[in-house]
């Protein structure tokens, strides 16, 4: 399947007028990976956080060291990427977390569905049906 065709004027544009965001952090714990989520979550700083184990390879303080690591990606607008940032920042349990994000595109239900769920409650918006990750 082939990606949309952004010249094509059928599709229904996309509902948010801002582009959206993928952070990435690490931790060093599955439970700080798991409170960080929960609590970026509650306060609707993202839509999505993934969360999963990997190895990293780096350099720190004049070594070089391999660590399992918890990869969290969360999902946001650009509207709430400035203060998610702010937040990791202040809570990350790191020295000097890695905060890295991208501008990417998505289908037209899923940034929906991202917009819906960032930022300030809509207290009108229906329950969202289905899943979405």
């Amino acid at each position: 399947m082939s990606p949309p065709d952004p010249n094509d004027e059928s599709h229904e544009p996309v509902p948010c007028s801002e582009p959206l965001w993928c952070v990435t952090t690490t931790v060093s714990e599955a439970s700080n990976a798991q409170q960080l989520a929960r609590q970026i979550l509650e306060q609707r700083l993202a839509a999505c956080v993934q969360v999963e184990a990997l190895q990293s390879h780096y350099r720190w303080q004049g070594q070089t060291l391999a660590e399992p690591e918890w990869r969290l990606t969360l999902k946001t607008t650009a509207a709430a990427g400035p203060a998610l940032l702010a937040w990791l920042q202040q809570h990350h349990p790191y020295e000097l977390p890695q905060l890295c994000w991208t501008t990417w595109q998505a289908s037209t239900d899923y940034a929906r569905w991202v917009c819906e769920n960032v930022g300030p409650q809509d207290s009108e918006a229906p329950p969202a049906a289905g899943h979405a990750a």
